[in-house]
């Protein structure tokens, strides 16, 4: 059975929501990077931990992650920052 929804890895980063990581103070180096973009075909690409392994014994009832899915974090000033790149639906 096919996906509904399908990530396509020829897509290319297009431009950063909100502010950088460095911007934001999340950052003070290269390795820590945290970061939003949207990509050319109109999805969002999240850079953050990957904290999948703690997290998902414990997700809410109906969140589900597959095999090929990870659960990142990020500050939640980031997203905070990206609100005014994102369209409303």
């Amino acid at each position: 059975m096919a996906r509904a929804w399908e990530a396509d890895p020829s897509a290319l980063f297009e431009r950063r929501l909100g502010k950088s990581a460095k911007e934001l103070g999340n950052s003070t180096e290269d390795d820590e990077c945290p970061d939003i973009w949207q990509l050319d075909n109109g999805d969002i690409a999240v850079i953050g931990r990957d904290l999948t392994s703690h997290y998902a014994p414990r997700l809410p009832e109906g969140v589900v992650l597959a095999a090929d899915e990870r659960l990142v974090v990020i500050p939640g000033n980031m997203l905070s920052a990206a609100k005014a790149d994102i369209r409303d639906a």
